[in-house]
């Protein structure tokens, strides 16, 4: 086991009406690989393997992460991504797409 996670979404990332692919947005509880701290956010790869009866994700690098809990499914644009790499959730980035173009006072 490389890494568990918590508060995770699997992410499809859209490109318009096109799918790009999933990825992986959590929490980090525990990761063997030291690669992230404890309570780090961690925006993976692209999935590649979904095993539901163990809550295990095999990401396109090679990492497999074991998901703690529930977890829920989010959708964001494809413009969206970078925002998602740097620690934004998919619900923070749909708030701030609502908000874009109105004029603070």
């Amino acid at each position: 086991m490389n890494t568990i996670v918590s508060d995770w979404q699997v992410v499809s990332v859209m490109d318009k009406d096109e799918h790009i692919g999933d990825v992986l947005w959590a929490t980090c509880v525990e990761d063997m690989t030291f690669r992230f701290f404890k309570g780090d956010y961690i925006c993976t790869s692209r999935i590649i393997e979904r095993q539901p009866s163990n809550q295990l994700i095999r990401t396109h690098s090679g990492s497999i992460y074991q998901a703690l809990g529930e977890g829920k499914d989010s959708i964001i644009q494809l413009s969206d991504f970078e925002l998602l790499r740097n620690g934004f959730s998919p619900q923070v980035i749909q708030q701030l797409n609502d908000h874009s173009g109105q004029i603070l006072q």
